[in-house]
């Protein structure tokens, strides 16, 4: 399967809400700002423990890179009326199945410190 088809596959069941049936490896790895999973089990668990913050999203694709074996996509996710998410992710593909995602987007407020000045 190609790496754009099996990224859309990816896409549609979090639409269905059919999160059990992910095209992810059994060896499959999630990293983000918040960790790593390590796992299919281990990532489908914490999905079933949080799926009210993993599902219910709609998602608009903005651009997709995909290769023979990997993709980059960027996204949009939105929840409710009051919540999105810009997000970056990189798809690594083995045996049609995804068996990476590395995940990026901001989760909060910047600190001070790294706030950047607005010279007037």
């Amino acid at each position: 399967m190609e790496a754009e088809h099996l990224v859309k596959t990816w896409f549609e069941k979090w639409d269905e809400g059919d999160f059990l049936h992910l095209p992810i490896a059994d060896n499959f790895k999630h990293t983000s700002p918040f960790g790593t999973i390590d796992g299919k089990h281990a990532y489908l668990n914490l999905v079933q423990e949080n799926m009210d913050k993993f599902l219910g999203y709609t998602f608009e694709i903005h651009d997709g890179i995909y290769k023979a074996r990997q993709a980059c996509v960027r996204y949009t996710a939105k929840q409710g009326e009051g919540f999105a998410l810009d997000v970056s992710e990189w798809y690594y593909i083995r045996n049609n199945l995804i068996e990476e995602i590395v995940a990026y987007y901001h989760i909060g407020e910047i600190r001070q410190a790294r706030q950047l000045s607005n010279p007037e």
